[in-house]
């Protein structure tokens, strides 16, 4: 079985830093793109940041310049280190992972459960 586990989430103070991990397990021939996204009461899922196979990146505009992703393939793990973190930082964050379980298999996306990040004083 193929999944995708977060841990890292928690209260912190505006102007503070968090580290998300995200790590995929079990059956898995290549893991495409992975990354992270949020969601907030009253909005839809949004993008935070992703990281493709070959190495590419993508932020949200909210994000640039204050948050980082990164992926260590050999732990089949992505991070995001989010520093300078405002209010509206706070959501609950989900990891995304696009992954192929069997040489045979389609590619299909995998979501974590979400891990709660809290910005407030």
């Amino acid at each position: 079985q193929t999944q995708v586990v977060e841990s890292g989430g928690g209260l912190v103070q505006p102007g503070g830093s968090l580290t998300l991990s995200c790590t995929a397990s079990g059956r898995i021939f290549k893991i495409n793109g992975m990354g992270w996204y949020r969601q907030t009461p009253g909005k839809q899922r949004e993008l935070v940041a992703a990281n493709t196979n070959d190495g590419g990146t993508n932020y949200a505009d909210s994000v640039k310049g204050r948050f980082t992703i990164s992926r260590d393939n050999r732990k089949k793990m992505v991070y995001l280190q989010m520093n300078s973190l405002k209010s509206e930082d706070t959501g609950v964050y989900y990891c995304h992972a696009n992954i192929r379980s069997t040489y045979l298999s389609s590619d299909l996306d995998f979501w974590g459960q979400g891990t709660q990040v809290t910005v407030s004083s």
